[in-house]
């Protein structure tokens, strides 16, 4: 009778563990079949490739074989300040260019350059292509030749100067600074009077078969004017937004002109008579004509430097406020001007005669 109720106070315990590992067997397979539906993602295969790594070879430029990869934005940046930077540097190249000009004025003279015409070249055979139409010819003005021209040598030329402006007149000094290396050249005349200021005209290009051509041609007093030739696009522009002028071979400008002149004439004196023309096509700061010059007969001027021989050539106006020039070139100053008188259809005139050669 003792025995009976132990075991029967022992069985509630073994059932309740019954109970409890059942539970925990049916959680462990409910966990076991609920796995997959939430690391499905995590449960495929290896070697399926990932979306994320497609996508970003995808944004790289498309190519048949592998592609280098492009150069970092830091790689293109310094390309596009260095061409900035390069135009940027173009007007301190200008201004280092015009200071140079100036400082080769003081520059010890040269001897004369003689320039040697190029030879004739043989006539060229006719195109075989007989049915095309002919070249319209480009209408030049007329340039004198010569067998040889020979470039004054370089030097500096002082001018009294004596005008009448608007019923005044007035005393004034001019200066001349030419200067040549053989392959390039510079020219500049400078005008200066005591209460009007000063006004100066420069030229600057190179020296070439023909003689001088002029790159850039530039007017200054209260302000600056400048005309530039290109004859690689056949035209002389000009700063004062006036139409363009067409370039033509031979073309001078205003300071130029005088020293081409001087160069013809010292190639070959017996060429230009009295009575003979020299024309050629020159530039102001604004336009361009054709200035023709008339040889005149051989004087002796009683000038500030002394006697001196000169031969005269006159421009004649050729319409209604042109100016009439008439220039004197001494054979005995490599046919440099020793006088210049520029008179206007009003009366007013400009002359300035040697006072002394550098």
């Amino acid at each position: 009778m003792t025995t009976l109720p132990a075991q029967q106070a022992a069985a509630p315990p073994l059932r309740l563990l019954l109970v409890l590992t059942a539970l925990v067997l049916l959680a462990h397979v409910w966990a076991l079949q609920a796995a997959p539906a939430h690391w499905a993602m995590q449960a495929e295969p290896s070697s399926k490739p990932r979306p994320f790594i497609t996508r970003t070879i995808e944004i790289r430029p498309a190519s048949v074989s592998a592609p280098a990869p492009p150069p970092p934005p830091a790689a293109r940046r310094p390309s596009r300040a260095t061409a900035s930077n390069s135009q940027q540097n173009t007007v301190p190249t200008l201004a280092i260019q015009a200071s140079t000009a100036i400082e080769s004025i003081a520059s010890p003279p040269l001897l004369p350059t003689e320039i040697a015409p190029p030879p004739t070249a043989p006539a060229p055979a006719p195109a075989p292509e007989a049915s095309l139409p002919a070249p319209e010819p480009v209408q030049e003005a007329p340039v004198a030749t010569a067998s040889a021209l020979i470039i004054p040598g370089s030097m500096r030329l002082r001018y009294a100067m004596t005008g009448r402006s608007k019923n005044m007149d007035y005393h004034a000094n001019a200066q001349l600074d030419w200067r040549q290396d053989g392959e390039a050249y510079e020219a500049r005349m400078e005008v200066s009077a005591f209460g009007l200021g000063s006004r100066s005209m420069a030229s600057g290009g190179r020296i070439t078969g023909d003689g001088l051509a002029p790159t850039r041609f530039l007017d200054k007093s209260r302000s600056e004017r400048a005309a530039h030739f290109q004859p690689d696009k056949g035209k002389i522009s000009f700063s004062a937004n006036t139409p363009d002028a067409p370039w033509q071979a031979g073309a001078q400008d205003r300071v130029s002109v005088f020293v081409q002149l001087a160069s013809l004439m010292a190639g070959e004196p017996a060429k230009y008579p009295p009575g003979s023309s020299v024309s050629l096509y020159t530039a102001g700061p604004t336009s361009a004509d054709t200035w023709t010059f008339v040889v005149e007969a051989e004087e002796t001027l009683q000038l500030p430097a002394g006697e001196t021989r000169a031969v005269k050539l006159t421009r004649k106006p050729q319409r209604d406020y042109d100016q009439t020039v008439e220039v004197w070139l001494a054979p005995s100053l490599a046919w440099l001007p020793v006088r210049t008188r520029i008179t206007q259809q009003n009366g007013d005139f400009v002359d300035q005669q040697l006072r002394v050669a550098e």
